[in-house]
């Protein structure tokens, strides 16, 4: 049986981006994972170096005819290891790069665009994120995120390009960065006090926001490429807001580890100062046909699972492969 057509995945060496990868990849896509440095772990599909963030218009869009896929996935533009100042760079610029890239070629790929949630900015508790609710963001990132998707949206709506956005909650699963929330408690569970019993101390955590499982959205992102669906923007979430605190508790709770939770201010790394999230999930229902499949205790089992089996130091980061 012959592959089926080539899908680019733009930082394919990511925490999204490998889950898209290797999901392409199990039904049988030609899959290109691009990136500004080569994979330290083995992926699905081939890579190809590409920065985004530094190579002149021409430059990406000699490699895209190069590589002539029918989809190009963008999931370039991480919060994690960002200054607020390298935000635009990191995050925007790429993304506007890629469009003019894209506008370039005879022939265009479909784009899958990911933005984020933090977009919005801060919303009332009992907010359901959507379409009718302004996007006022209120970080660098979400600035950044939202100008990217915003070009998007306008170059797809006026039929320069095709394609869509699909606005992504907050994500667990394997694969969870070590900077991350989960990431940070796991760190601390995978290598406990002499007593045995973890010692973790964390910004209070009083938020509540809606997680959903990474491969849930790379499931999304394969529904969307395939979609004929174009200049439209969703969100991907499970459209229920939880408790961050109870999301810490069942990953405790699933390590099987003893551990002391201290929560006061200036202890961690804060992303964003959104205290709510829950976003409307029935337009990717109604346009994609797409639901969440996994509850957020597999979620959140199954990276513990995942982070275990990484080579860390002591000091509970990732050693050097």
């Amino acid at each position: 049986m012959p592959a089926r057509p080539g899908v680019l995945v733009l930082g394919g060496t990511g925490f999204v981006g490998r889950h898209v990868c290797e999901g392409f990849g199990d039904l049988g896509y030609e899959v290109v994972a691009a990136a500004r440095r080569p994979p330290d772990a083995p992926l699905a599909g081939r890579f190809r170096r590409l920065d985004l963030g530094t190579q002149p218009v021409q430059e990406v869009a000699a490699v895209l005819a190069d590589l002539r896929p029918a989809v190009v996935v963008n999931a370039v533009g991480s919060i994690w290891g960002r200054t607020d100042p390298e935000m635009w760079d990191a995050v925007a610029a790429p993304a506007l790069r890629l469009l003019d890239a894209l506008e370039l070629l005879g022939e265009r790929p479909r784009l899958v665009h990911l933005g984020s949630v933090l977009e919005y900015g801060r919303v009332a508790a009992g907010t359901t994120m959507g379409a009718a609710v302004a996007a006022r963001p209120t970080s660098a990132y979400g600035r950044a995120k939202l100008a990217a998707t915003e070009a998007v949206l306008d170059r797809t709506r006026t039929g320069r390009l095709t394609g869509m956005v699909l606005r992504i909650a907050n994500l667990a699963g394997p694969g969870s960065p070590e900077v991350s929330l989960l990431g940070r408690v796991a760190g601390r569970l995978a290598w406990p006090g002499p007593d045995g019993i973890a010692r973790i101390e964390l910004d209070p955590l009083l938020a509540r926001r809606d997680y959903v499982d990474v491969r849930d959205v790379a499931d999304a992102v394969i529904v969307a490429a395939t979609s004929a669906v174009t200049g439209e923007l969703v969100d991907l979430g499970r459209g229920e807001s939880v408790p961050v605190r109870a999301l810490v508790d069942l990953l405790v709770d699933r390590s099987g580890v003893p551990a002391e939770i201290t929560e006061r201010p200036g202890t961690g790394v804060r992303h964003s100062t959104e205290d709510w999230s829950r976003v409307d999930i029935e337009p990717a229902a109604r346009l994609l046909g797409w639901r969440p499949r996994r509850s957020l205790t597999n979620a959140v089992e199954d990276f513990w699972h995942e982070f275990v089996q990484r080579p860390h130091t002591p000091d509970g980061k990732r050693s050097a492969l």
